[in-house]
């Protein structure tokens, strides 16, 4: 079985800008756990364990739909978590710039996916980057004053022109994602 999850994969470009956003947030003393910046992406679905079929059955599915959907631009934006800054467990930044394009590509994967056997998110698709998750309620306090000070990064785009089928490996070091699949978009 394959661990996977399909996702838009960012820019080396942007990794400065989310590493400067967890170093600043650690100064709150919060105890988290921090995703390594190369791995931060955007979620579009997280399959769980697939057998090599699925990801054949996905990647073929997935490109049909890609190839109809134009390259699109994306920001980055201010920090949040959720379920709420007052209660933070999961760290991020928003995603801002052509939103419009990415829930309509997002909302057809859905609908081909199912089609495949995995049924669609229950709760609203919120594109994000995960930062961190909150281990434990020490300096909960601190962190949500953080997330609010936190500076609101420069909106430098980046063109999404692909999406990644991964597969994760979990250790006690924490996930490796290796690329299964590259999909471009606009065939």
């Amino acid at each position: 079985m394959i661990r996977a999850f399909l996702a838009i994969d960012l820019p080396a470009s942007l990794r400065p800008v989310l590493s400067q956003a967890q170093e600043e947030l650690k100064k709150s003393g919060a105890d988290f756990k921090w995703v390594p910046v190369g791995n931060i992406h955007i979620t579009l679905k997280f399959f769980g364990n697939i057998t090599d079929g699925q990801v054949a059955d996905i990647s073929e599915s997935v490109a049909a739909i890609a190839a109809d959907q134009e390259a699109f631009s994306l920001t980055v934006t201010a920090a949040g978590a959720f379920p709420s800054p007052k209660s933070p467990r999961v760290v991020w930044l928003g995603i801002g710039g052509d939103r419009d394009a990415l829930r309509d590509f997002h909302r057809r994967l859905e609908t081909a996916l199912a089609a495949l056997g995995f049924p669609p998110e229950d709760r609203p698709f919120a594109p994000h980057l995960t930062l961190g998750r909150v281990k434990s309620p020490s300096g909960r306090a601190a962190l949500t004053r953080c997330l609010v000070q936190l500076p609101i990064p420069s909106p430098t785009p980046f063109q999404v022109g692909e999406i990644v089928l991964f597969r994760s490996t979990l250790s006690p070091k924490g996930a490796t994602y290796l690329p299964l699949k590259i999909i471009p978009l606009g065939g």
